[in-house]
């Protein structure tokens, strides 16, 4: 069998066309378009909390300025390419999102609070008055679990995929991760991270460029002085800056979320440039990145209150440690102090500020590695720290899966009330 972190890297890494949340509803929307074969009269869209607060606030590409669930669910439906899944909406022209506007103003989509699923769920049924297609997705953005025509299902049932990565993620553990960073062979990963590297980097150097939402990154570049912790962390929120205003560039996404897939990946980049290691020591150093914000999302789940970029900017700390050949202990101990100090950072949707988020959470990554170089890490029994970096992450998992299961629900309760 291949290995479990390749494989897991081949199905996490994949690019996405803006933020993933209105993306994989446009995605639903594609597919039930597909399956229903007709421009649909009705369009209903029911999803879980967590997919309305974070399609809330960023803006759909290709829309320059539009927002929301109907927006999504309609470029899906009218002009979503499904085989294109996370980048669906790529190539929408504006005359296109004219159309689209259209029938927005004519009410045909209606969308409802699923309650009883999981996080990261939608369900999409449309109807031409004489046919109707359903689709669903669950928890995972391009997981499709039903496809119906006229209730007659074509699929129903968790995908044997889903289920075999499950299995595969409980493998994984901190020092396995570092092992086969270190020693694996990684040919078949290259293209993936060249990828990662390459679109990832570009949509930064979009955010830096021009003008996107509240101009984080540009402003750190501004007040602060050019050394490699202010850039790096000015690069990567510049792209989540751009990503969140709606640009049109695709992101390697990990755990998910291309803001996380920005975290784990610009700042390494930036650091390896700086230092001018070689190409294989960037690509194991990326491999242990996106590794170790994968793992440490695995046990809270794709959506939560809980901020994913912490997790990330934990795995961009070792990839960053990787690169000065700091040994394991640094870097456990690196995760260790990233925890014991951000793991509050809330999620309260997709926006602007999410860009701000990244660049706090790096820079409480760069903070935690110069402790653990100095000696210096907290201490069991300290608030959420363990004796281990393994039992610090189960301790994040259970706050981010359960004991933020209310915070969540306020959050939501907050923001529709806005």
């Amino acid at each position: 069998m291949k290995n479990a972190y390749i494989r897991i890297l081949e199905t996490e890494l994949m690019p996405a066309m803006g933020c993933t949340e209105p993306i994989a509803i446009a995605y639903a929307g594609a597919v039930a378009r597909k399956v229903l074969g007709n421009v649909p009269e009705k369009v209903l869209v029911r999803c879980s909390g967590n997919i309305i607060k974070n399609v809330k606030g960023v803006i759909v590409p290709s829309t320059k300025d539009m927002r929301g669930i109907e927006t999504s669910a309609l470029l899906g439906v009218l002009w979503g390419n499904p085989d294109d899944k996370l980048e669906v909406l790529k190539g929408i022209t504006e005359e296109q999102v004219a159309t689209m506007v259209q029938y927005l103003e004519k009410g045909i989509c209606s969308v409802e609070l699923a309650a009883g699923v999981e996080n990261l769920y939608i369900d999409m049924i449309i109807s031409d008055g004489t046919h109707c297609a359903e689709v669903v997705i669950s928890q995972w953005h391009t997981n499709i679990v039903k496809v119906a025509r006229d209730g007659q299902s074509i699929l129903e049932s968790e995908s044997e995929s889903f289920h075999d990565f499950e299995e595969e993620e409980k493998i994984m553990d901190l020092k396995g991760i570092y092992d086969f960073a270190r020693e694996g062979d990684i040919a078949e990963l290259i293209p993936y991270i060249d990828r990662q590297i390459q679109y990832n980097k570009a949509i930064s150097e979009e955010g830096i460029k021009n003008q996107y939402g509240a101009n984080v990154g540009k402003s750190i570049l501004k007040h602060r002085h050019h050394e490699i912790r202010e850039v790096a962390k000015a690069y990567a929120a510049a792209g989540s800056d751009a990503r969140m205003a709606g640009c049109e560039l695709p992101v390697v996404i990990n755990s998910g979320s291309g803001n996380q897939g920005i975290t784990v990946s610009v700042p390494v980049v930036k650091y390896a440039e700086y230092l001018g290691v070689a190409d294989e020591k960037l690509y194991r150093a990326l491999i242990l990145s996106n590794l170790v914000a994968i793992h440490i999302k695995r046990g809270i789940g794709k959506l939560s209150a809980f901020c994913g970029v912490v997790g990330a900017a934990c795995g961009a700390g070792a990839g960053i440690s990787f690169l000065y050949d700091d040994s394991f202990d640094v870097i456990s101990n690196g995760v260790i102090n990233t925890l014991g100090n951000v793991s509050g950072i809330v999620c309260d949707g997709a926006k602007a500020s999410c860009a701000a988020k990244i660049a706090s959470a790096l820079d409480a990554s760069i903070m935690a590695r110069e402790l653990a170089i100095d000696g210096s890490r907290f201490q069991d029994g300290e608030g959420l720290v363990e004796e281990s970096a393994e039992e610090t992450i189960e301790n994040i998992w259970r706050l981010g899966k359960e004991g933020m299961k209310n915070t969540d629900t306020e959050i939501l309760n907050m923001m529709i009330s806005n």
